[in-house]
């Protein structure tokens, strides 16, 4: 296996980078903020941008705790992946991390300096100071279930290949409970409003007659009953119903859904038919 190291301040866009310096070298994994990430999905550990704090963030970006440094470890043992790129706040912390999960010592180390100009590293710096925004090198839905009410933002990223811009992987930005800016919370009644305004829009939908929301730390259960009007498309208007639910509940709030039930309380007919 080879290994390569990236470190640099916090701050300064190592994970922004990291998908590029992966595709350049043809780099299959990543150890980042304590994941394992292979092949653009998490394949073991937890992500430091989801603990209450800085320290507990820092022990779990080392891979602090023996429990989860060995089912990372196994985990990296039985993908088996050819490289891996470790990142860390310096030199020594990438050092620190393959020694804990049992990795050979990195064969290249990269400096943040090496692949990002300073105009990149400041921008990077202000979004974090200003923002309090961190990028995690995967698709918004490996990491929705255990970032489930947070500020996500997907995006792709844009670059060059015989000179055309060719869209890359996708990466998510989150804002994590350690932010200076604050915890926030979403209350029950905030989400129920947006059901209820939701379902409204809805084609066929002629009441809410009540909603319900049930959290747990995967997601969000949705439920809502609802009459309908009595035509052909009754179906049709509530897997509409469903699908509509998901998609702006989980926009507006950065909740995990995880199931729509909708009830069916009434039919009421349509003028004309």
């Amino acid at each position: 296996m080879k290994v390569y190291g990236l470190s640099g301040k916090s701050g300064t866009g190592k994970s922004f980078q990291s998908i590029n310096i992966c595709r350049d070298r043809d780099i299959e994994s990543i150890i980042d903020d304590g994941l394992f990430i292979c092949h653009n999905a998490v394949q073991a550990g937890h992500s430091a941008k989801r603990d209450a704090n800085k320290i507990t963030a820092i022990r779990t970006a080392i891979f602090d705790n023996p429990e989860e440094r060995r089912a990372v470890a196994d985990k990296i043992k039985e993908v088996n992946p050819e490289s891996i790129l470790v990142i860390g706040t310096s030199d020594a912390m990438v050092e620190k991390i393959c020694s804990r999960l049992e990795l050979p010592e990195p064969s290249e180390m990269l400096h943040i300096e090496d692949v990002s100009d300073p105009d990149d590293i400041t921008t990077a710096l202000r979004q974090r100071r200003e923002k309090g925004k961190h990028v995690i090198p995967v698709p918004t839905f490996e990491i929705q279930p255990e970032f489930s009410g947070y500020f996500m933002t997907p995006f792709r990223l844009l670059f060059r290949r015989n000179g055309n811009l060719v869209e890359g992987d996708e990466k998510s930005v989150v804002r994590p409970a350690y932010s200076y800016l604050g915890r926030f919370y979403i209350s029950d009644s905030a989400v129920k409003d947006i059901v209820e305004h939701v379902s409204v829009e809805c084609p066929g939908v002629c009441e809410v007659v009540r909603s319900s929301v049930a959290k747990n730390e995967s997601g969000v259960e949705i439920s809502v009953a609802v009459i309908f009007d009595m035509d052909n498309s009754l179906r049709e208007n509530i897997e509409s119903l469903q699908r509509r639910l998901a998609e702006e509940v989980a926009n507006m709030t950065a909740f995990n859904i995880l199931t729509v039930n909708v009830t069916v309380k009434g039919l009421r007919p349509v003028e004309g038919l």
